[in-house]
Parts: structure tokens; sequence; C-alpha cells
């Protein structure tokens, strides 16, 4: 693997509550290079979630690091989070995350908004996005307006506003019709192989598994080896 754009070393995250530890992440370690299309499955309450979260700066591990695009995020302040998140890393999520009152081409041109991206280079940059994502027609149309699978489709396109190395999915297709799930997975693996770009993608969907690159499982925190019989993996996942 060449170009490495993801580094998680012993990576753990225990959350205390009720008197008990829940162990959602236990010594995880992996790695993805430009260019993959990684799917990270196992059943709800496995730590695909913990995981991303980690790895994209939204939570903090108990023990381990995270590197991405060669900077660490597990110690990094929350400035440096922010900007991390503004410029290197892109978030899709289950429930799209699009702002009701704006259309479809001003969700997508906020990240640049806040990346202060001068206007007209913004507008021109999300009118190629939205051709990109095939909703050059649907510009002025709002979330209400837009089917959940065109509503993703724009959720992808702002993900990847700021041009980002790395795009962090979590259930991306989780709401959506299983032929509406596998076109979005089409659509993240063809931006994969034409920008170069890193995918992590979360799923429990088999159906969508056969689409990426290579697939990491969880069970219980904790990798195991799909080849195996559910025995802990070994060191780093390649």
């Amino acid at each position: 693997m060449t170009d490495e754009v993801v580094r998680v070393d012993g990576l753990s995250r225990d959350f205390h509550g009720g008197g008990r530890v829940v162990h959602a992440l236990r010594d995880v370690s992996l790695r993805a290079g430009r260019g993959e299309l990684i799917a990270v499955q196992g059943r709800s309450g496995a730590g695909k979630t913990t995981l991303l979260n980690l790895i994209g700066g939204l939570d903090q591990p108990t023990a381990g690091t995270v590197w991405v695009a060669g900077r660490e995020v597990s110690t990094a302040g929350e400035g440096e989070l922010s900007e991390l998140r503004r410029s290197t890393i892109g978030f899709v999520f289950q429930s799209f995350g699009l702002i009701p009152i704006l259309s479809a081409a001003e969700n997508v041109g906020v990240p640049m908004r806040l990346a202060k991206v001068p206007y007209a280079e913004r507008e021109q940059r999300v009118a190629m996005l939205l051709e990109l994502i095939g909703l050059g027609g649907q510009a002025k149309q709002r979330p209400y307006e837009l089917s959940g699978g065109q509503q993703q489709r724009v959720a992808i396109a702002r993900a990847l506003a700021n041009d980002p190395p790395l795009l962090i999915a979590d259930e991306p297709t989780g709401q959506l019709d299983s032929e509406t799930g596998r076109s979005i997975m089409d659509l993240v693996r063809s931006l994969v192989r034409a920008r170069g770009m890193t995918a992590l993608v979360a799923t429990h969907d088999p159906a969508l598994i056969d689409l990426a690159d290579r697939v990491v499982s969880l069970r219980d925190g904790a990798l195991i080896d799909p080849a195996s019989t559910g025995r802990a993996a070994e060191g780093a996942v390649r």
C-alpha cells in the first residue's frame, strides 16, 4: 500500500456509566491507503461508529493514536480538529444532515463558505459537484423536494466540497432501499477511483460489502479476521 492516508495504532475507547465500563473499541490497529474504499462491517454495537468518530476527530480515544494525512488526530486541540474537519475529512451520515431551508446548491456550498472560498470559485465548484453526483438540474430544490437517495447524493457532494483526501461515511445507505443504497455505494466507489481519495464506509448490509476494496470486520469492539471463525485479528489490518 502506498500513500498512507489513515494510520490507527492500538485504539481503544471506554465509556463509563451506571457503575460499569463499556469497552466500545478494543486495541484496534489499521491502515488505509490513498484510493482505497474500505467497508467497516459489524452488527449494531460492534464499534463501527466509535471507530469512525475517533478517526474523524469527533471523539477522543481512551488509548492509542490516530493519524490522518500525516497529522495526529488523537491529541489535537479543538481548533486544529475544526480545521482538519474542514479541509481534510469529509463526513456523510445516515441521516443526511442537510439544512432544510437551504437549496441543494446552498447546502453543498456551506463548507466552502466556512473555509472562506471566494464566491465565484465557490459557485463554480458547487455546480461541478452537483453535476458530478447527477443532480445538476436540482440545484435550487430544497431537501424536502428531493428523494432520500438524492438527499444523500447532496450530502456526499457537500462532504467533497473542500476536496478532502478522506471521506468517512457512517451507514450512508441505512435509510435507503436496497437499490438506491447500492447506487449510493456505486457513486462513492466511482468518486474514490476518479479523485484518488480514501473512503471508510460503515455498513452492516452484506449486499454492499462486495463493492469495497477491503473489509474491516468488528465484533464487540475488536477487529476480527473474516476468513477465520471469528478470532480477534492480530496486529494491523492491511
